[in-house]
């Protein structure tokens, strides 16, 4: 029974230690490291959008359609404990999502212009050993045709120079 639990406790701590290895992994790779600063500066950025929203776009737009305060729009329900329904919150709501989204868009956009920039041509595909093999044959059969025929215009130069000195 002793030796069980000591058994049992050797492969959870050694379990333990792969668990915390897989993590200690996991953490260190640079996608998750990425993701937790875009994480970061995405909370930081809907911070800006939400001010943007709330403090100038809204009260802009309430000025445009006569004077209405998107902050303090809603509804009262006329029973029980009479709820008040935030209508302007959720266009509130539902403009910072937009520019957030617009934003995120533009920014994406213009990483992919980026990226295309920056992509190289691929290189084309290396030749297989048979086609290396055909090509090699063609320019030695190539080189044999060309000395074929420069040894074919010596013997005719050859052959004319003593007809010439018989003249």
């Amino acid at each position: 029974m002793d030796n069980q639990v000591k058994d049992t406790a050797k492969k959870t701590g050694n379990t333990l230690k792969n668990v915390l290895g897989e993590f200690k992994e996991f953490i260190s790779k640079g996608n998750v490291l990425d993701m937790a600063v875009g994480l970061i500066v995405g909370s930081a950025f809907t911070a800006i959008v939400n001010s943007l929203v709330d403090d100038i776009l809204m009260p802009f737009i309430g000025t445009v359609l006569v004077g209405i305060n998107f902050s303090t729009l809603g509804i009262t329900i006329p029973w029980g404990n009479e709820p008040f329904i935030a209508i302007g919150n959720f266009l509130n709501a539902i403009v910072t999502f937009l520019l957030t989204a617009l934003c995120v868009f533009s920014i994406v956009k213009v990483m992919n212009i980026f990226r295309r920039k920056q992509e190289t041509k691929p290189e084309p595909p290396k030749p297989s050993k048979e086609e290396e093999l055909l090509t090699e044959i063609r320019d030695l059969l190539a080189a044999q045709q060309a000395v074929a025929a420069v040894q074919v215009k010596t013997e005719e130069k050859s052959e004319k120079e003593p007809a010439a000195l018989t003249k």
